[in-house]
Parts: C-alpha cells; sequence; structure tokens
C-alpha cells in the first residue's frame, strides 16, 4: 500500500519517510493523543512471522538502550520515535566503549529474556544524546524457555540450514546455515566494535559469497586500537563460538575493566624468541634459550603478567603483526630480540615495544664473552622492569651454572619443546652431560625427572623404573635447592606413578604454593592429579589458570576439549578441539579425544578419518593403534585392524594392554576393556588414571568391574 505524509492510521498521522527495506518501511509519524512523535513500521503481509515475533520480543523487553513498543496494529508496530543516527566509527577508543556498553547492556538484557537478535549491526543501533539505541527484533531467535510466546521450531526463520542475518555481520556459524546461540550476537558485536574503532568492516568481499567465505575461513586486518581493547575485539571474532565470550555479561565486564583500567596500568609483555643470527642454524638452542630465561626472570615481577614460552613462541618463524601477536595474548608489550654467537663471543639486541603503535620504549645492544651471558640476562630483566615502572624481585639468581652444562641444559629444553620419544631421548643425554659437567646444577636434575615421565609416557620405560629415576633425580635438585616447585612436582608425577596419591597430593600442594606457578605444573596438577581422584571443577579451574598465561599452548587447550567433553557437553568440547586443531593441524593429542568420544557416540563416519589421521601422526603411540584398529573394525576392515592390532607385539609386554584398552573401547566392549585395563594397572600404565578419569564415560562406570578397577588404584 502506497502512504505519503498526511496518511492517518487510528491516531497516527504520517509525517515523513525514515527508512525502508525489502520487508517494510518505517515512518515518521504524531500521536494526536499524547502530542508525541512516534515511528510506525508496515510489514509486508510476507513476512507477518517476522512482524509477529519483533513485536513480542520488543515487547517482553524494558531496556533504556532498546527501542519502546508503544503499540501494535494488523500491519504496523508504533514504537518510540528516536531522534539519532546509527554510529559511524572511527571513534576515540573512549566513545567508542561508551557506545559498546550501551549495546553490550541492551544484549545482555535480550539474553537474560532468552531472545538472540540474529542481526546487530550499525544500521539496527541509533545513537542519542542519552546513548545507544537497539533497533529490530524482526530476526530475533526465541527460547523456548523465553516466556515471550512464540515457538522458533515451525518457523522458517529457525530452520535447518537457513541463512539469516545481514551477510557482513553475521557469525560463521550463521553464514554456514547452523544453529545460532546468544554467542553469534557476541561475534556480530566484535564484527560492530572493530568497526566502531577502526571506521572499517571487518570482513568483505565483491559478492555475498565472498564476505561469508571470508567470515568463516579468514582474519580480518589487525585494528589499530589499545591492546586491551584489541584482545577483547579478537576474542569476539573467534571462529569456534566455544572460545568466545561466553556472555554478554562477561564481555560487558571485560568492557568496563577495559576503560577502569587501560592497558598501560596493567603492564604485561610477551617475549618472542630471539632471532638466530650465529653462523651455525644449530645455535638456535641458545637463542629460544636466551628469550625463555628472560621470560623466567620476568615472571618473579610481582603485578606483571607475563605470557609463558609456550604461547609466546607459537608464532615462530611467522611474519605477524606485532599488534595482532599482542591482542592474540593479551598483552600491551612485546620484547623481540637477536642472538648472534661466535666462538666465546655473544652480542645480544632487544627492544621493547608498545603495541598499540608500535613505538620503543627501550632498545640495547650487548657485546659481550660469552661467560657474560647470565649477566645480559639480569640486566635486559632489569631494563624491562624499570621501562615499565614495575619492582624487580631482589632476591638474587639462586644459582649460576658452569657455562658448558647450561649450554646442554638449553639444548635438552630444546629438544623437549617437541614433545616426542626420540626428542626425549635426545634431551636426556644433554642432561646427563649437564649433570655430569655441573653436579650442583639443580634445574638439570628436576629437568631430568620431567623427562623419565616423557619417556614412560611412552613405553620407553617401565613405571616402576621410571618411578625410582624421577625421585631420585628431584630428591637431588631438592638437596641443593630445597624451594625448587618443578621438583615437588616431579615427585607428585612420581606418587602418581604408584598410585599413591597421598605423597603425590603433598608434593603437588608443595609445587603449588609458590608463588608463580608454571602453566605445565598446572596442566600435570589437574590432569593427573585432582581428575583421577573426582574433583573435575577444580582441574578445569587449575587448567583455565594455565591457560591465562599460556593461551595457545596446544597440551592445555586440548585439556580444556577433553574435560568438556568428559562432562557431557559434547558439541562445545568437539568445537574446543577443532580450535586446537586450527592453530596446528598435526597435533596428535586432540585426535585421542576426537575419535575416542565419537566413537562412543557411535558417529563411526567422523570418527573414521580422525581414527586415520591420528594413527598417520603417531603411529608408536599404543593408544593411537588401538583406536584405529577399532574404528577399522567397526566400518568393515577387520583384516587391516588385526594388522594393527598384531604391531602391538606381546599383549603382555609393557604398554601393550594400553591399546587393547583402546582398542576395545572403540568397539564398546566394556568387559574386555575392563579385563585390559586390569592389566595396565597393574603395569602402573601412566595412562589409566587419566583413561579412567576422562574417557571411560558410560561404558565402564555402569559395568560391576568398575570398584575394582578404582581399588585397584587406589581410587575412590
Amino acid at each position: 500500500m502506497e502512504r505519503s505524509p498526511g496518511d492517518k492510521f487510528g491516531p497516527y498521522e504520517i509525517v515523513s519517510a525514515i527508512g525502508k527495506g525489502g520487508m517494510g518501511e518505517v515512518w515518521k509519524a504524531r500521536d494526536a493523543r499524547l502530542q508525541r512523535d512516534v515511528a510506525i513500521k508496515f510489514c509486508a503481509k510476507q513476512f507477518s512471522d517476522r512482524f509477529q515475533r519483533e513485536a513480542r520480543a520488543i515487547a517482553a523487553l524494558n531496556h533504556p538502550n532498546i527501542c519502546t513498543l508503544f503499540d501494535i496494529g494488523p500491519d504496523y508496530l508504533v514504537m518510540e520515535y528516536i531522534d539519532g543516527a546509527p554510529p559511524r566509527g572511527p571513534l576515540a577508543p573512549a566513545e567508542a566503549v561508551r557506545l559498546a556498553l550501551g549495546i553490550a547492556a541492551a544484549l545482555e538484557a535480550a539474553h537474560e529474556k532468552g531472545i538472540t537478535h540474529r542481526d546487530l549491526k550499525p544500521a539496527n543501533i541509533l545513537v542519542t544524546r542519552s546513548g545507544p539505541k537497539l533497533l529490530d527484533f524482526g530476526l530475533a531467535l526465541v527460547n523456548d524457555n523465553s516466556g515471550v510466546g512464540i515457538a522458533d521450531a515451525p518457523t522458517a526463520l529457525s530452520a535447518a540450514g537457513a541463512v539469516m542475518g545481514t551477510v557482513a555481520y553475521m557469525s560463521p556459524e550463521q553464514a554456514q546455515g547452523k544453529p545460532a546461540d546468544a554467542r553469534s550476537d557476541v561475534f556480530s558485536f566484535g564484527l560492530v566494535l572493530y568497526e566502531l574503532l577502526s571506521g572499517r568492516q571487518a570482513f568483505g568481499g565483491n559478492s555475498a559469497v565472498e564476505t561469508m567465505a571470508a567470515i568463516i575461513r579468514e582474519e580480518p586486518a589487525p585494528l589499530d586500537a589499545p591492546s586491551n581493547l584489541f584482545e577483547i575485539v579478537t576474542r569476539c571474532l573467534r571462529k569456534s563460538a566455544a572460545s568466545r565470550f561466553q556472555n554478554m555479561s562477561e564481555l560487558r565486564m571485560a568492557l568496563e575493566q577495559a576503560t577502569a583500567a587501560p592497558a598501560s596500568a596493567t603492564p604485561s609483555i610477551a617475549v618472542l624468541p630471539f632471532a638466530n643470527m650465529s653462523r651455525d642454524a644449530d645455535d638456535e638452542y641458545f637463542s629460544d634459550g636466551l628469550a625463555e630465561e628472560i621470560i623466567n626472570a620476568l615472571v618473579k615481577i610481582p603485578g606483571l603478567k607475563v605470557i609463558a614460552r609456550t604461547s609466546a613462541f607459537a608464532f615462530k618463524g611467522q611474519n605477524t603483526d606485532i599488534r595482532r601477536i599482542a591482542g592474540t595474548l593479551g598483552v600491551a608489550n612485546i620484547l623481540e630480540g637477536s642472538v648472534r654467537k661466535a666462538g666465546d663471543r655473544i652480542r645480544v639486541t632487544a627492544q621493547l615495544i608498545t603495541a598499540s603503535d608500535g613505538s620503543h620504549l627501550w632498545s640495547e645492544r650487548y657485546d659481550r664473552e660469552l661467560a657474560d651471558v647470565f649477566a645480559v640476562q639480569d640486566e635486559i630483566a632489569a631494563a624491562i622492569a624499570a621501562a615499565l615502572q614495575v619492582k624487580l624481585s631482589a632476591s638474587p639468581r639462586r644459582y649460576t651454572p658452569k657455562l658448558a652444562a647450561y649450554e646442554e641444559f638449553l639444548k635438552a629444553r630444546h629438544y623437549f619443546q617437541k614433545w616426542t620419544p626420540e626428542s626425549a631421548v635426545r634431551a636426556r643425554e644433554c642432561l646427563e652431560r649437564a649433570v655430569e659437567l655441573d653436579p650442583a646444577f639443580a634445574l638439570a636434575h628436576s629437568d631430568m625427572g620431567w623427562c623419565f615421565f616423557t619417556l614412560v609416557s611412552e613405553n620407553r620405560i617401565p613405571p616402576r623404573e621410571a618411578s625410582a629415576l624421577m625421585k631420585a633425580e628431584a630428591r637431588k635438585a631438592l638437596e641443593i635447592d630445597s624451594s625448587l616447585p618443578d621438583a615437588h612436582a616431579v615427585l607428585g608425577l612420581a606418587g602418581v606413578l604408584d598410585y599413591d596419591w597421598t605423597e603425590a597430593g603433598r608434593h603437588f600442594h608443595l609445587a603449588m604454593s609458590r608463588e608463580h606457578v608454571q602453566p605445565l605444573v598446572r596442566y600435570f596438577y589437574s590432569h593427573f592429579y585432582l581428575a583421577p581422584l573426582g574433583r573435575m571443577r577444580e582441574a578445569e579451574q587449575e587448567n583455565q589458570l594455565a591457560l591465562q598465561e599460556d593461551p595457545l599452548n596446544l597440551l592445555c587447550r586440548s585439556a580444556a576439549g577433553m574435560y568438556t567433553l568428559a562432562s557431557g557437553r559434547f558439541p562445545e568440547g568437539v568445537a574446543l578441539l577443532r580450535e586446537v586443531l586450527k592453530l596446528d593441524e598435526n597435533y596428535w593429542l586432540a585426535y585421542v579425544w576426537l575419535v575416542a568420544h565419537h566413537a562412543a557416540r557411535g558417529l563411526l563416519a567422523e570418527a573414521a578419518p580422525f581414527a586415520e589421521k591420528l594413527f598417520s601422526l603417531a603411529p608408536w603411540n599404543v593408544f593411537a593403534i588401538g583406536l584405529f584398529a577399532g574404528i577399522l573394525q567397526r566400518t568393515g576392515d577387520p583384516s587391516r585392524a588385526q594388522g594393527l592390532l598384531d604391531g602391538l607385539g606381546d599383549p603382555t609386554a609393557f604398554g601393550a594392554p594400553g591399546g587393547f584398552i583402546a582398542y576395545y573401547m572403540a568397539l564398546g566392549e566394556a568387559d574386555l576393556a575392563a579385563d585390559w585395563f586390569e592389566k595396565a594397572i597393574e603395569q602402573h600404565d601412566t595412562r589409566t588414571p587419566w583413561i579412567f578419569a576422562h574417557m571411560c564415560g558410560d561404558l565402564l562406570t555402569s559395568s560391576p568391574r568398575w570398584p575394582k578397577l578404582a581399588k585397584m588404584m587406589n581410587l575412590a
């Protein structure tokens, strides 16, 4: 129906057009009864479902940042007239945050009512003198328990595969026609905030298809914004919903903290791997080790957030923009440098950079004797503390090892980071030389204990032998330095191997009581101690604390997915593990959990490619062999499955029962899995406590064998 100024609809007289779209049009009108301006939205008949949805959604909400519904007619809505305009960037960070807080508050109120907006964009926001107003709930997804009285299931707006929203502001799940929830609004909110800060859209393309593809697969251009806001936007725009802020309350609080404490007020730093400028490429262990030692010195500074090595080194060899690194890691400052080692001389350069604008806070070059490397590390840490205006710990360096032993120690840590059986053997050889050269080198003894645990985990040495070796090395370390937390953690793991939970707990508590607990210690404490004891909530919390310091640590990120799967939140757990594989598609541990939990649910088509990939990446691992064999057996390839099982060798040999546990778990054969579980427990296989805690689920908990298995491990 054609409308024009002067037309009347009941008590309303049209004044002028406001806007028009494919689903309807909006006019400014005058309410003669109350002498006030209103906005009337007319809806085309074919969109009547949307019209009713919007009316009830708006009526259910009463919030100062959401437009108010006054009246409803047969084909129109009467709402407050808002004298404002859509927001346009770039805006100063403070102004962008002010608007963002109002939008977040509006969405938070909607989500509390069970209403997901699904079409958040600048055009659906009007900025007034009193703040932003959120409009247009026509595509809103309404939860069954919202009380709004709209059933979403029968409508086209909620049908499976339906793509709903405005292309440039969709979440990845919307673009793929997958179910959306409040976290989809979080993604769209990130797009709006990105645009407020930069003045440009985060994703674009020459067509709607190109734009959606970019949203699903690509990352936006680096955002020129303070690092704390960069971090918030980055988290909003993560492809996996499980990795974003999980609700608007959490997001709003992060924005408020960013306003209350600007990045400069909360010192934070990531130390990138130093470039190896030596002629010998094998000297990379030395440049990496120098950067790690600086990290270890900085973590002792109270009030300074320091990113752990694993995450800081994740960008090694990549030409990644510093702002993106800082945003991903959640820091305001970056330290980068280089090392040139020639004979008995070293040259170290280092520069401290403010990530938001690339400015240099401090830089220095050191030309020294190689033996002065420890003094150089201390001087760099002191200079950083001064530049960031934080107080460096007054405690002196615990021990200055002999230089030759120190080099072997750095080589061992270089190998240890690779996390393979072969690299653990190489690390052990280096550490043996280190303690031979310097028997008083406590950290080398402690690292030897970690190395033995890696070897036993991959069936290279039996658990009882490993436990004795771990205890011997850790006790030597503590005789030299009684406060060394790493050594207590090694003794905690030895207690786990012995199924001595009292002794394990005593040493883990000593390790955890130190002022700084490294992420790897938190991981082992949560994974091998808390979880087997059934303290799953504490285990998850400790793992999350590790991720705060080491956000790109794939071991801890896989554990987060594992805990989520173990708690029965299958889609969320799978999403977290897929996020790990986006960071490293060859991280084999993530595939272990994906195979096991898909197989447990009978999702064999999904489990099969994961199992094959797992075996290709870790053919030495008995669990990988067993899971793949079980999937092959279930999908109709018994001869290949038997060949894999034959490859496990003597079934009574150390480690082999773990492969058969995995095989029968993949088959869903509880009693046969329990038989092999008993054999693995008798061998003190390192896998038994965490398999018991994380992977068995209903398969064994419903079995009468469960109490006996628990008792064999001294567990409740």
